[in-house]
């Protein structure tokens, strides 16, 4: 093969073609090009298909627990992030000032809570909160929420969720609802003077009232103050539970068709009156004082077992299964025909007797 690596082509102009000779070297370097990057490039299996423009679905995550170590897990575990570009935060050794402020608050409520918080004058002094079940919600959630606040510091890799709470909610929840339920033993005893029976509250309730407002202060509203709010800023944003997640748009159920209605149809009397009339050539008779109502344009003929109305040219008699007559019908009024069997037709009278009409010759249908 002949060497033109110092040959300088000449260049084409449009509609000629390019020699073999120096398209061949082109054309095997670029395919030697393509093979190396496609052994030195992954495969990506996650990537979309060429053949379509719509991304690889993501797999939704298996919640379902097995153990109770996993329950435990997906309980409390939760995504913990550091946003490494914020500034530094100092406070007292691992812990923000924040942190510090709400421990001394609930230390001082914890000792206090030992103490009696009903006084009965000359009765004496009653129990503290731990003599009964007061204790859960009063002092025990926050004091709860005070460790987990800790243990977030010195474990980083421990509980950092409860449920569908963060740490910082938790606590949040448990002071204010301490600080209502402190709130109403004050309520109570106010109520109690309005009776005209002692303030039987103590110190203890009025200075637990307020070390958890503080608290409610020192979580619910930490963000809006100076110095102790810089522990909410520059947190790294993560994923939301899937309980605290937006929720999702509830539509109307879709209305289930009716079927249309096969039944009987009723026409007016008037005009079936005016058609017996001209078809059996009799005088015009009365309109009936009933009114019936036209359920749809379609007549339909009455089948042997539909209830219709008729008229006889002439007055008949309506009897019993015996034969002995119980009312007469006639051609000035409209009878009530509740079945037909053919030879006989069931008649129901106003007053709710029912006969039967042995001449049905020459009766006209409405």
């Amino acid at each position: 093969m002949r060497d033109v690596t110092d040959e300088k082509p000449t260049p084409q102009t449009a509609g000629e073609s390019t020699p073999d000779e120096y398209d061949a070297p082109a054309i095997a370097e670029s395919a030697g090009a393509e093979a190396r990057a496609d052994d030195e490039t992954p495969v990506s299996h996650a990537a979309a298909s060429p053949e379509s423009d719509e991304p690889a679905a993501t797999p939704t995550p298996d919640v379902s627990t097995v153990t109770f170590a996993e329950a435990f897990e997906a309980m409390t575990d939760g995504p913990a992030g550091v946003d490494e570009a914020a500034p530094a935060q100092y406070g007292v050794g691992p812990f923000s000032i924040r942190e510090v402020s709400l421990g001394a608050v609930w230390l001082v409520a914890f000792v206090v809570s030992f103490f009696p918080i009903y006084s009965y004058g000359n009765g004496g002094w009653g129990k503290s909160v731990w003599t009964g079940i007061d204790w859960l919600l009063t002092i025990g959630v926050p004091t709860v929420a005070v460790f987990l606040i800790g243990l977030r510091r010195l474990s980083p890799q421990g509980i950092r969720r409860v449920g569908s709470l963060g740490i910082d909610q938790f606590a949040s929840v448990a002071f204010s609802v301490s600080s209502i339920i402190w709130l109403g033993i004050l309520w109570s005893s106010f109520v109690s003077v309005g009776g005209g029976s002692v303030f039987l509250a103590t110190w203890v309730v009025w200075a637990e009232f307020i070390l958890m407002l503080a608290g409610v202060v020192l979580t619910v509203f930490a963000g809006f103050l100076p110095t102790i709010g810089e522990d909410f800023q520059h947190r790294s944003q993560v994923p939301a539970h899937r309980y605290a997640s937006p929720a999702r748009p509830v539509v109307a159920r879709p209305a289930t068709q009716r079927a249309p209605y096969s039944g009987p149809v009723a026409t007016p009397l008037t005009d079936a009156h005016a058609d017996g009339a001209q078809s059996d050539g009799a005088a015009p008779v009365a309109e009936p004082t009933s009114e019936t109502t036209v359920l749809d344009e379609t007549v339909l003929a009455p089948s042997p077992s539909q209830a219709f109305w008729a008229l006889v040219p002439v007055e008949r008699d309506v009897v019993d299964e015996h034969g002995t007559p119980l009312f007469r019908i006639g051609p000035t009024a409209w009878a009530l025909v509740i079945e037909d069997r053919g030879d006989r037709f069931v008649v129901r009278h106003e007053d709710g007797r029912i006969g039967y009409l042995t001449d049905v010759s020459g009766v006209t249908r409405g």
